[in-house]
């Protein structure tokens, strides 16, 4: 790629003044030769892995990011699925998950990802046992985060998989009530997982990546909600759009600079740009500010679905123009506790759970960091954090990018029957598409 003169200063500017940042640049490391028949084994062999191969992840990340003045915000790892590799191996994977985080702090990573099963159709008897190990094991670490998928298009959805997975949070919540039920804010429940997502909690290194790789999440919510507040209030809707389409342009580009040169540096194949809006606490990087820049009072008001699904099509459209190595999520993330303009949304109560639903179907990212009344049942329970003791109208802090969040109203009409039905949703017709 080859850059102008024009274009670099105006990264600086948006580095500068719109809160430009590369969100994160994610090592996937395969530890699928680590795995032994013993998980103490397995767990020195894992530690000795990700030390190795991430040591310089870090100090090569930051280097660049000061040569090239664009700040990178975490440095992460997502690792090979952990129920894999306690298949067949003897001992407790809380173990393995604890091994997994140590080495992550002793690299220096923000985060590290994969303590996951794969369970769209089913559970084998090693991963029935490694669910009931998820809440102990992302309680007890710091650093280490799990997530389970639990239907794909082409599968269906696993009801009985969806029915653990409100009791794991449940006791997941439990387990770390002193601090908000914590634990949770780590864990992802999804539909269709990508193997090639850099983002947190979800990460993990698919079975269909190579060794290692280098991923890159872009992020940038609060360059393009400045660009929609300085455009014209009566600039038509496709227009807008072709705004937006533009600076993502230049943020895939961004990212991909920094991703392709960590790669040279570290001697790791470049994976994908994933082209998610990204929000953070800090107020203007916010993806409900820049639904109201388009023009609604507040984020959840009549009309946001179709605004949210212009914004991910335009960000879609865009990144796909400025790289070949689009990949990831590429949507617009929604998390009530990282969006300060969703956090005052949902206190205003122009944002309820219902229309956060509603916009799962055009963001490609589901329901994320919405914390509800620790007295919700398991069964209603998705990828939210019921946190203990908290009532509807309370704050919960979780600190860093995690942020705070509103105790927000569940919809109080029981789902139980439903959910205790079991089986697995058929998939729809259209997965019969080749």
């Amino acid at each position: 790629m080859e850059y102008s003169q024009a274009e670099i200063l105006q990264t600086v500017r948006m580095t500068e003044m719109e809160h430009l940042d590369i969100r994160t640049v994610t090592l996937g490391l395969s530890l699928l030769d680590c795995a032994t028949d013993s998980i103490e084994n397995t767990a020195a062999r894992v530690r000795e892995k990700i030390e190795s191969v991430a040591a310089n992840l870090v100090s090569t990340v930051d280097q660049i990011g000061d040569e090239i003045g664009i700040r990178v915000a975490n440095k992460r790892i997502a690792i090979t699925p952990v129920s894999i590799l306690t298949e067949g191996a003897r001992g407790n994977p809380v173990d393995l998950a604890r091994a997994i985080d140590e080495a992550a702090g002793a690299v220096g990573v923000d985060f590290i990802g994969g303590y996951s099963a794969l369970v769209h159709k089913g559970f084998t008897r090693n991963e029935s046992d490694f669910l009931d190990s998820i809440p102990a094991a992302l309680a007890s670490t710091e650093r280490l985060c799990g997530s389970i998928n639990a239907a794909t298009t082409r599968a269906g959805i696993n009801m009985d998989a969806v029915a653990r997975v409100g009791r794991l949070i449940k006791e997941a919540a439990e387990l770390t009530r002193d601090r908000g039920g914590l634990a949770c804010a780590k864990f992802v429940c999804f539909a269709n997982a990508v193997e090639d997502n850099p983002f947190m909690a979800g990460a993990f290194h698919g079975i269909g990546e190579p060794e290692a790789v280098l991923n890159v999440g872009v992020s940038g919510p609060g360059v393009v909600n400045h660009a929609v507040q300085q455009a014209p209030k009566d600039l038509p809707l496709h227009e807008l759009a072709e705004v937006i389409k533009k600076l993502s342009f230049k943020l895939a580009r961004a990212g991909e600079l920094v991703g392709r040169e960590a790669a040279r540096r570290l001697g790791i194949p470049f994976g994908i740009i994933d082209l998610s809006l990204a929000p953070t606490p800090v107020p203007g990087d916010s993806v409900a500010n820049i639904l109201e820049a388009m023009g609604f009072e507040r984020a959840g008001a009549h009309g946001t679905t179709a605004a949210l699904a212009m914004l991910t099509d335009a960000v879609k459209k865009g990144g796909a123009m400025a790289s070949n190595a689009v990949g990831g999520m590429s949507g617009a993330f929604i998390p009530v506790s990282e969006d300060a303009g969703m956090i005052e949304a949902a206190r205003a109560g122009a944002l309820s759970l219902e229309k956060l639903e509603a916009w799962t179907s055009v963001c490609s990212v589901g329901i994320d960091m919405v914390a509800v009344p620790g007295s919700t049942s398991a069964e209603t329970i998705a990828r939210i954090i019921p946190v203990p003791g908290r009532e509807v109208g309370e704050m919960v802090e979780f600190g860093g990018l995690l942020g705070s969040a509103p105790i927000m109203a569940v919809n109080r009409f029981s789902s139980d029957q439903f959910i205790r039905r079991g089986g697995r949703i058929p998939a729809p017709v259209h997965s019969l598409r080749n």
